[in-house]
Order: structure tokens, then sequence, then C-alpha cells
């Protein structure tokens, strides 16, 4: 028989969610087959099973769980049978089995159901005792069942005794405000969001902004968009602004760097992982597109379509989500926003946020032309580089940006 736990997969994850059972108690599964999704600080992975035999579910799903927890176990029914029994002495092979790195496909959730699990705070349960409450008898209304404050009441009300138990009976005085907040416990995503920002918070950073002429970016993308689609390819201005930020990057060394405080060193990267701020339905991630200045347009337009895709129906990997030199954020994408002021991608040394592209007037030579105008910001750690240098990179994004011969080449 293999017990079967939640191991350490690296990248300082210490919990995660069990966010569902792919199979039921007593199910007869096969060698490598997924049994449960977890989620972590970075991805959804997959928990497979390292031998085909009978399961038997130790975890709550929905439960959160940490690493060296037992999940499982997988063996024959007499096997089980014994593990279940009163003495529980049963001998176990135990065996740490490795989290696959990748989001398990989508399938339909089976919950196991032999235990309802009582979703409510502590505070919530202090209260219920305080009025006497039986929590296991009450229906909670709060998101995915949770019992909130309200129902307790709820149910105090028609559980309040008369005649002379009425007069014993003193339920807690009520706030006007009490039912106008809920506690929600945050996710494994939004806990790594929270994190990743308080560390963010720790650098000295500065910003830089300017805004381009982007008229020629936007009649190159225009003509190359139809022949991209005739290949599969959808492609937008992203791909155009990494090649472009990639070449400054070779101009501006200091900004592909990570800052290293113990040892008081500026790490140099000498490769090119571009991530991309993104939004993902449990909250926002940064997808890499892995050797940016050794890939075309089309390669790259292809790379962030395929981890948009993985990140929009959460099969995205830890691998596709880490190693970045250099993080880009697309505010344009949503509509707003002239200029802002991005978090750094924390132990990046800086970040480019780029704007909408709109038609402003644009003064060239003496005369006024209308043109496409792209605003720009580039927050920096400002103990790895200082203001003139974010201007030089600045400026370097701007030349071949606005280089109609540079956009030919790439398009």
């Amino acid at each position: 028989m293999k017990e079967i736990k939640f191991v350490d997969i690296g990248e300082g994850i210490t919990e995660g969610h069990l966010q569902k059972w792919l199979v039921r108690n007593g199910d007869s599964v096969k060698e490598d087959q997924s049994l449960a999704q977890i989620e972590t600080d970075k991805a959804v992975v997959n928990v497979p099973s390292p031998i085909s035999g009978m399961v038997k579910v130790v975890a709550k799903e929905g439960s959160t769980v940490r690493v060296g927890d037992t999940l499982a176990y997988v063996g024959t029914a007499e096997e089980l049978e014994g593990r279940s029994a009163a003495t529980g002495k049963a001998p176990v092979e135990e065996v740490v089995q490795p989290v696959a790195a990748v989001a398990a496909p989508k399938q339909h959730p089976i919950t196991d159901v032999d235990e309802k699990e009582i979703l409510a705070t502590p505070a919530v349960r202090k209260l219920a005792r305080e009025l006497n409450i039986d929590i296991s008898t009450v229906a909670g209304t709060g998101p995915n069942g949770r019992i909130i404050e309200a129902d307790l009441r709820q149910a105090g009300t028609k559980a309040a005794p008369t005649g002379k138990e009425a007069a014993a009976f003193s339920p807690v005085p009520k706030r006007a405000s009490q039912d106008l907040t809920e506690r929600v416990p945050m996710s494994q995503t939004r806990k790594a969001i929270a994190k990743n920002m308080e560390l963010s918070w720790t650098i000295p950073r500065a910003a830089h902004m300017d805004k381009l002429d982007a008229t020629h970016l936007f009649e190159i993308v225009s003509k190359e968009k139809p022949k991209m689609e005739k290949l599969g390819v959808k492609l937008t201005f992203m791909p155009f602004i990494i090649k472009a930020t990639v070449a400054a990057l070779r101009d501006n060394p200091r900004f592909n760097s990570s800052y290293d405080k113990e040892r008081q060193e500026v790490v140099l990267k000498k490769y090119y992982n571009i991530g991309l701020a993104a939004e993902a339905p449990d909250g926002l991630k940064v997808i890499v597109v892995k050797s940016a200045d050794k890939k075309s347009i089309a390669e790259i337009a292809r790379d962030i379509s395929a981890l948009s895709a993985k990140l929009k129906d959460m099969t995205i990997s830890i691998e596709e989500m880490r190693d970045s030199t250099f993080t880009i954020t697309n505010i344009g994408s949503l509509g707003g926003g002239y200029f802002s002021v991005p978090m750094i991608n924390y132990p990046e040394v800086g970040i480019l946020g780029v704007h909408r592209i709109r038609d402003e007037a644009i003064v060239s030579g003496g005369e006024i032309r209308v043109g496409k105008v792209l605003p720009f910001s580039i927050v920096f750690d400002h103990r790895v580089v200082d203001g003139a240098e974010a201007v030089h990179l600045g400026n370097a994004i701007i030349s071949y940006l606005e280089d109609p011969e540079f956009l030919e080449m790439l398009g």
C-alpha cells in the first residue's frame, strides 16, 4: 500500500488548497491516474497515483494541506481495510509521491460527501456556543454555503424559548453593522499576490513616464495581422513591444538583472525571459515568454496565445510562470489609464507599463498632424539604476518602436 503525501514542489511553496478530488473513496485507479487537484501559490497542480489499486481519501476537499500532509492511500481492499481497523497498525509502505508540475485536465469535480464540512469562521463558531446553537443544524447563506452571523441569529430566533424559559434566554446584543460585514478567507493565489506585493514594496522605487509615436507600429500591425491570421496566429502590438524592449535591454543591461541584497551585488542576466502580467480567473499572474531574443514575432505571438489560454483554463504550469528577467504589464488592454506606476515583479529591477494607443496631435518638423500615441511608464529599483538610466531605457524603446525600418524588419 502506498501513502500519498503533499510534497515540496519547490518555489518556497509550503501549503496548498485541495481544490477537488477527481476520484471517490473506494474507486479503482490506475498508475499515474490523476487523483486530485491542488491550488498552490503559483498554479494548480495535479496529484497522480503511484500504483494501481483502490483509493482511500484522507484529506478533505476544500481544506488547506501542508507539505508532508497525507492526502490518500492506494492499495488493495484488504490493505485499506487493515489501515481502517481499530488498531490502525497495518503495515504501510510510505512513499512521497512527486506532484506533477502541470495542472490536471478539465474533469468534473467529484466530492467525498461522507462527512459534511462546516464552513464557518472561529468568531461565528464562538457565537454559536454563546447562543447554545448546534452549528451543524444551521444552513449557511454565505459563499459556498458558509455560515455567517446572520444565519445564527435567524436560527436563534426560531429556537427562542417561550414561557419561563424565555426569562433565562438572553441573546447576544446585535450591532447594526454586523449584518453588513463578512470575513472571506483569501485563496492561495491571493495570498501569493499579497506576499509578492509586500516583497515588491521593499524595493526603493522611482518612475519615469513618457510617450511615443506609435503610428508606424499601428500601420505594421494592421498590415501584418491578416497575413498572420491565415497562419493561425493572432497578432497584437505586444510581440513588437517585447522585441523592442529586448533590444533596449541589450542597450541598458542593468535593467535585465536582479539585486542580491545579502551580497549587495547586481546579478546581470545574459538571457531574456520577458514576463507578461496577465489577469487570470483567480487573480493576477505572470506568464513568461522564454528566450524572447531568439524568437520571431510570430513565435512570440503564438507563445502569448498559448500561455494566455492555459492561464484562462487554469492548466498553466509553474515552469511557464517563473524565471522572468524583466516584466511588461499591458494596462492598455483593459482600456484605461494614461500613465501608471505598476509594482515591480520582485526580484527584478524594473517593469514596463504600456497604455492604450490613442489618437493625438503630434508636432513634428513644425507641423501638427494626428497620429497614434502610446504612453508608457518605467518603474525601477533605485538601488540598481538611476533616473537618467531609466530615461535612456525609455528613449531606446521609443527609438525602436518609432523606427519604420526596425518594425518592417520584424514584420
